[in-house]
Order: structure tokens, then C-alpha cells, then sequence
């Protein structure tokens, strides 16, 4: 799997994109603005993208910036090299006064690989805004969090081919009161996906995170390991979905979890884009009746092995 096309929606909202140089469209209804300027021409330096700071502020100043709730983040020059844009987000805090929502890395495969994406202390971001409620984040290479407090926000996503454990145990370690979803794409160990298990128990022990409802541990090289843990984790009984798709489970993984803890309180199961055999698919849909169970993509085993759909 690639990404391969940018979000259309998000929190709810239609995206609308706001091109460099060219006049805000005219939107009738509450829309999510997207703002992106990829250059790159072998002459870019290091950190802040200067042509794309200088491209977001036009931005800035030609909206309504209070009326903006929902932003979603592109390329900040070329990923793979600039800094994403962190501390100019934190500087228009005081402009942004009504954002509630914030996609950082709406990246596409061919303007950068999600491995190569350059990212950053998110940390103050969590602190210049906070009425923040969403946030989703693509990228790991250099990802730093400190664990916070933060009142408001409801919904965290880490989407990576590598996710450091650092970064797990500090989500993990964080104190966020609200938070109903929680999505960690753990990756694997070659693209800096060390997090194991024992990172997670906090998580799963269910003493974490009192409002969470809906949790996804997906693109993981880990993944029957994690379905092992899941089989007796505390926190998968106040569950209404779990989302183990797009890594490498495969037929015992699942097994071990189906013997474990009851599952039929779950609304939604999903097992996408994994490596489980056909008749053993249509048995997880059929030993939960009235849990919508998505196992549909499943991988076939290469000579070369098994992969997420995440790496790179």
C-alpha cells in the first residue's frame, strides 16, 4: 500500500484546498482547509522550508483565520529535508483561535515516502492549542512527544511505517482525559518501529486513556504478538472497535485472540490488508455474529515473507 491520494474529508468536514498563489475558493459550508507547496529543486536548505513559510503566511493572512476549525497539512517544501512547519503553527496560535482539528503529513508516496517524512517535537503544538481536539500526525523520522496533560482532545493517529518506542511510551504515558480514539501504526523494525508489547501495557491494561472507545494498533510487524496481548487486556472489554489492520497477523494470531475474551460487545472488528487464509477469515466473521468484521485484502505469503502495508 502506498498513499496515494489526499484525504478528502477530515473531522467531519469536506477538505478544501487552498492553492499557493492562487485566490481562496469560496466555500457555503464548513470545510477543512488544506494547505500544501512542494518544491524542491536540489537547492533546498535544512530545517524551515523558507519558500513554504513565507507561502503559508499569504494564507494566513488572505483567510479568516478564526474561522478556521479544521487544517489539513501537506508538504512543507520537501518533506524529506525541511522541517515541518511546528513552530510557525504554534506562532499563529493566536490567530488560529478556533482550530479544533489538525492533519500534519497529508503526504502523498510520490511526493515523499512516509519513512522519509521528516517530523518533530509535536509536543507544543498539543500545548499552543488547547482546544484541540483531533489530531493526526504522518511520518516518524525524528518524531519526538513529551508525555502532557491536555483536556480536550478526543481523537490521536500516528500514521508511520516506524513508529519509535519513545514515542509509544510517551503517548501512553500521556494524561488525556477525553481521548475516545487512539491509532498507533506501529511499522516495522527496519524503518524505526521498535515499540514491543511491553511499551503498550499501560494501554492494555486499561488503566490509560478512561474515555477510549475505539483503539487501533495497525500496520504492525508485532501484530500476533499484540493479539496475544489483546486475548487478556483489560482495556478491550470498554472497546466499541479494534482495528488490527494492515499488518502481518495471520491465522494463529487470531486464534490465540478469539480464545481469549469475549469479542461480540465489539461493534467493529477490523482485519483488513493482513494474512489470513480464506476459511479461517469467514470463521472470525461467523464466531462473531453482530460484530461488523472486516477481512477483506488478505495477503498471500511471498518467498521473501510477509510485510505491512506501511513500511517505507
Amino acid at each position: 500500500m502506498s498513499f496515494s491520494q489526499h484525504a478528502t474529508t477530515f473531522a467531519g468536514r469536506p477538505v478544501v484546498d487552498a492553492q499557493a498563489g492562487e485566490p481562496l475558493p469560496e466555500v457555503d459550508a464548513p470545510a477543512a482547509w488544506r494547505f500544501s507547496f512542494w518544491d524542491f529543486d536540489g537547492s533546498t536548505p535544512e530545517g524551515l522550508d523558507p519558500k513554504f513559510a513565507a507561502e503559508f503566511d499569504r494564507f494566513l493572512d488572505g483567510i479568516d483565520c478564526s474561522a478556521v476549525h479544521a487544517l489539513v497539512l501537506g508538504s512543507w517544501g520537501y518533506a524529506a529535508f525541511a522541517d515541518p512547519p511546528i513552530a510557525q503553527l504554534c506562532a499563529a496560535a493566536d490567530r488560529l483561535t478556533s482550530l479544533e482539528a489538525l492533519f500534519l503529513g497529508d503526504i502523498l508516496s510520490d511526493e515523499c515516502e512516509a519513512s522519509w517524512i521528516r517530523q518533530d517535537d509535536i509536543t507544543p503544538l498539543l500545548e499552543a492549542y488547547p482546544r484541540l481536539h483531533t489530531l493526526r500526525v504522518r511520518g516518524s523520522e525524528g518524531l519526538r512527544l513529551t508525555p502532557v496533560r491536555h483536556e480536550h482532545l478526543r481523537s490521536l493517529a500516528f500514521e508511520s511505517g516506524g513508529l519509535p518506542a519513545g514515542v509509544v511510551r510517551a503517548v501512553v504515558d500521556c494524561d488525556l482525559p477525553a481521548l475516545e480514539h487512539l491509532e498507533l501504526w506501529l511499522g516495522v523494525q527496519n524503518y524505526g518501529g521498535d515499540a514491543d508489547v511491553a511499551d503498550l501495557e499501560p494501554l492494555l491494561g486499561g488503566g490509560r486513556f478512561p474515555a477510549l472507545r475505539r483503539l487501533g494498533l495497525r500496520n504492525a510487524e508485532i501484530a500476533d504478538r499484540i493479539a496475544a496481548a489483546l486475548a487478556g487486556a483489560p482495556v478491550v472489554g470498554r472497546l466499541e472497535e479494534l482495528d488490527l489492520s494492515l499488518g502481518v497477523l495471520d491465522d494463529a494470531g487470531v486464534e490465540v485472540l478469539l480464545a481469549g475474551q469475549p469479542l461480540t460487545h465489539l461493534r467493529r472488528l477490523d482485519l483488513h490488508h493482513n494474512f489470513l487464509s480464506q476459511p479461517f477469515a469467514s470463521r472470525v466473521v461467523e464466531e462473531l455474529p453482530g460484530v461488523a468484521v472486516d477481512v477483506t485484502d488478505q495477503q498471500v505469503e511471498q518467498e521473501w515473507g510477509r510485510y505491512t502495508a506501511v513500511a517505507e
